[in-house]
């Protein structure tokens, strides 16, 4: 029965999408269509509307910076006489906020989104220098805040150095 299971897998994989329906999309999925559906309902709110053709990165900026009203993560402020501790020990009063693992996957998955939906990859503005810039400033803004530093992932081989798998 296995490969009977194997096979209809097998041959799922060259069906046309209209006849899958019946299989439940993965989290990532359907979390990615929710992401597309929100900025698109941001989009269409805005005054005047903004056409997703017209968007930009800008819109994408504000769109991040109207979402950090709905964070759950405590950004301490530079004043603040917590600011600087991983684990401070009473509450303060200062913001919550997205936090910046949460930005920078929901910019991925809305990127990926994009070019599903038609955009060309050259004109994506979930690609853009400008957020990829602004997810920097937000990873170390949160990094001193909450005196947890980010790691910088080492390449992997190939990847422009010459070292082994393994160093």
């Amino acid at each position: 029965m296995s490969s009977e299971r194997g096979k209809d897998l097998a041959e799922g994989s060259s069906r046309s999408p209209g006849d899958q329906q019946s299989v439940t999309p993965s989290r990532y999925e359907s979390q990615k269509r929710r992401d597309w559906n929100t900025f698109g309902q941001y989009l269409k709110n805005q005054r005047p509307p903004v056409p997703l053709s017209q968007c930009n990165c800008n819109h994408v900026l504000d769109f991040l910076r109207y979402l950090d009203q709905f964070g759950k993560t405590k950004v301490h402020l530079q004043g603040c006489m917590f600011f600087g501790q991983p684990e401070p020990p009473a509450p303060c009063t200062c913001p919550l906020r997205q936090a910046w693992g949460s930005l920078d996957a929901l910019v991925g998955r809305l990127r990926a989104a994009y070019e599903e939906n038609g955009g060309s990859p050259e004109t994506n503005p979930f690609a853009s220098g400008a957020i990829r810039i602004y997810l920097r400033e937000v990873r170390e803004c949160q990094s001193k805040a909450r005196g947890i530093p980010y790691k910088k992932k080492k390449k992997k081989a190939g990847e422009s150095t010459s070292s082994g798998q393994f160093s």
